[in-house]
């Protein structure tokens, strides 16, 4: 790993990211979420085309996508049962989508594990229950801190390991918040 300005700009974006990241584990508006999810993905993106890290940029590019559509979908169509189709409909092209990615951009198993931690984060922000969004941060983040050790970001596997802490904390939360909730009725 040289400390080229290359490599420094990349980690300059890679905090950036999981700065905004790091922000939506404690926000509840959906809409929000999306927001913030596209912003971090954008700055990833560039970060791991920065790093050369192929399977990683074209997740972000999916995610960006991804995220705009449920934003979209969130906005225009108010009927229930059809947004739940229409988020649906868009789900299963991502995943569609990140599978044919997975065959062009395989550089072996490590670079598989940003295909699986975007996977699963899409499932996360594509049902409506904050604490499956904030226990699935676990599992993302994991896979993260592996990615980002292939593709030798040292601020990735850092940050990725802060960003566990957060999403561990924001479930804690939401649990703990719950429990009051029934202690008080």
């Amino acid at each position: 790993m040289e400390l080229s300005s290359v490599y420094i700009s990349s980690q300059i974006l890679t905090i950036l990211m999981y700065v905004t990241l790091g922000i939506t584990y404690q926000v509840k508006s959906r809409k929000k979420l999306l927001l913030l999810s596209i912003l971090s993905n954008t700055l990833q993106g560039i970060a791991f085309f920065l790093l050369n890290a192929k399977s990683g940029l074209v997740m972000c590019i999916l995610a960006i996508i991804r995220g705009s559509s449920l934003i979209i979908i969130l906005d225009k169509i108010k009927d229930e049962n059809k947004a739940k189709k229409a988020y649906l409909g868009v789900i299963v092209l991502f995943y569609i989508c990140s599978a044919i990615s997975a065959i062009y951009t395989y550089e072996g198993i490590l670079s598989m594990f940003s295909i699986i931690a975007t996977v699963i984060y899409t499932y996360s922000i594509w049902q409506k229950n904050e604490k499956v969004y904030k226990a699935l941060g676990t599992p993302v983040s994991i896979c993260l801190i592996i990615y980002n050790i292939f593709v030798k970001s040292l601020f990735g596997v850092i940050l990725e390991s802060a960003v566990l802490i957060c999403s561990i904390v924001g479930y804690i939360r939401s649990i703990l918040t719950d429990k009051q909730k029934t202690f008080i009725v």
